[in-house]
């Protein structure tokens, strides 16, 4: 066995995550060892602090260079050993998640229902380390363990209410659904390990299976490893867990778990496969590149068909957020389509349109559960209805949640039409013609229930509709920065499109 030299510079690559597991132990500490029990919602400005700490260190001393990187074989960006990739793509995708974590944590803050102490805190800060790590995995070990960490994170955060039944029963589906697709994943990769003779790198693991007269079962383990993504982007028919765990778990914690869990399930797919199955080269990725498709085509139409039958708002976001799953995956078969025709331009533009959309779907998703968070408990309800009348009470959350609805919809000039824009070329550009119309009448099908929140808020009226409805200020401020940021991203669209362009160049190369 050969030893590399150890480079203690090698941990600028695990920077972000090295400082948000030192925050977590310290808001535990804090919590624990003050002279005073702390207050809750000095926690949460603490851990919210914290991570903006170690995102505007990050930026300082931890970031990869942009451009064309080396060949997977010889990347002087794989580090510790071959585990991590250092590179622009885990990078921009660490940033999504941290955003996130900040974001989730001042929501935190003013939601009642989940009292959240220190342990709430560290749990988000701890998933949020781990999805870095799923983003940056480049290594079959240490894509199990990040995805486990953050797994076990998050199950516990869906069953945070424990005086609540709907959240304990939330946190047990939740973690029986990702045991089983957990130990479906790891017999895929267990697979996948006998197959190349047992490597785990994925550069070594791809050249073995490149060669080996073993299609059948590299297929098998391909689709048992791609089980364990597809539950983690809720895509069908891995999907069922959603509802159900949105409804019953923490507001302000379902924001961060559709948005920023959703968006490392994607990162590791794209990874994964291109690494591992590496089009045209390896005979499974045949499989994968034509399985997307019809995965895309379905998780669109289930998530947008039965959001329309929901009367619980939470529900209705949790079917929104698959057929969201769907628009992205559409980018992931365009990637495969171009990738396997050995065009790097598209690909590179299919890895960019689905690295944007789930940056600015980050955004919007949490701005709609931060607004859903605070009217549910003012209202006491979690049906749409409660939302009768929200811009007479409320005129300013409601014109943020306006926003947020208008642009998960697609609707110009807003941030989600460029995302959805982005992804339609990028898919026309491989001539999938038919997956771009389909992807259109899915956006027409949400019309219907997207604009029903902003109708409810405007038209309808309400009981108490000369009683003005108190906004907490960090609430406030999250709706205003994710409506503020929505716009902003809208006018410079061109300048984030190329960081996740070079993004997507730093995975292809």
């Amino acid at each position: 066995m050969a030893y590399s030299e150890f480079d203690p510079s090698q941990f600028l690559a695990i920077a972000p995550e090295i400082g948000l597991v030192l925050w977590a132990l310290v808001i535990l500490a804090v919590d624990m060892f003050s002279a005073r029990r702390i207050a809750r919602r000095t926690l949460g400005i603490l851990a919210a602090a914290g991570m903006a700490a170690v995102l505007i260190l990050s930026l300082l001393i931890a970031v990869p260079p942009a451009g064309v990187m080396p060949q997977i074989g010889s990347d002087p960006r794989s580090v510790l050993g071959g585990m991590i990739r250092h590179d622009l793509f885990a990078f921009v995708f660490r940033i999504i998640f941290i955003l996130a974590g900040i974001l989730t944590c001042l929501v935190s803050i003013d939601f009642r229902p989940a009292r959240a102490g220190g342990e709430y805190y560290a749990l988000l800060i701890l998933a949020t380390m781990a999805m870095g790590l799923m983003a940056a995995s480049n290594d079959l070990i240490m894509l199990y363990l990040a995805t486990e960490a953050s797994s076990f994170a998050l199950y516990l955060l869906a069953g945070f209410m424990r005086d609540t039944p709907r959240s304990a029963e939330a946190g047990i589906k939740y973690f029986v659904f990702g045991a089983v697709t957990s130990s479906i994943m790891l017999y895929g990769l267990a697979l996948i390990f006998g197959l190349s003779g047992g490597q785990t790198h994925y550069g070594a693991v791809a050249q073995v299976l490149a060669g080996a007269d073993t299609r059948m079962l590299a297929v098998l383990a391909m689709l048992l490893v791609i089980a364990g993504f597809a539950f983690k982007t809720s895509a069908v028919p891995f999907h069922f867990w959603t509802p159900d765990v949105y409804e019953g778990a923490p507001t302000p914690f379902v924001g961060f778990l559709s948005t920023a869990s959703k968006a490392a399930g994607f990162a590791i797919l794209m990874r994964f496969l291109v690494y591992v199955f590496e089009p045209p080269f390896s005979q499974a990725s045949v499989v994968w590149v034509q399985l997307m498709q019809p995965l895309a085509i379905l998780t669109m139409f289930l998530g947008n068909l039965l959001a329309i039958t929901q009367s619980n708002i939470k529900r209705m976001l949790a079917y929104s957020s698959i057929a969201q799953a769907g628009y992205m995956l559409i980018g992931v078969t365009a990637f495969g389509f171009a990738y396997s025709r050995q065009s790097p331009e598209a690909a590179a533009d299919a890895v960019a349109a689905v690295i944007f959309y789930a940056a600015t779907y980050m955004l919007t998703n949490i701005a709609a559960f931060a607004v859903v968070s605070i009217v549910s408990q003012r209202v006491g309800s979690e049906q749409i209805s409660a939302f009768n009348g929200l811009g007479r009470r409320a005129p300013y959350t409601a014109l943020g949640m306006t926003a947020a609805m208008l642009s998960l919809l697609g609707a110009p000039p807003l941030v989600g039409f460029v995302g959805k824009l982005f992804l339609f070329r990028a898919a026309i550009s491989d001539d999938l013609l038919l997956l771009v119309a389909i992807g259109v009448v899915n956006v027409l099908i949400s019309v219907f229930y997207y604009l029903g929140i902003v109708r409810a808020m405007y038209v309808e009226r309400s009981p108490d509709d000369e009683q003005p409805i108190r906004i907490p200020a960090a609430t406030a401020w999250v709706v205003l920065v994710s409506s503020a940021a929505i716009l902003f991203i809208t006018v410079a669209s061109m300048q984030f499109w190329s960081v996740a362009l070079d993004a997507a160049k730093a995975l292809l190369n």
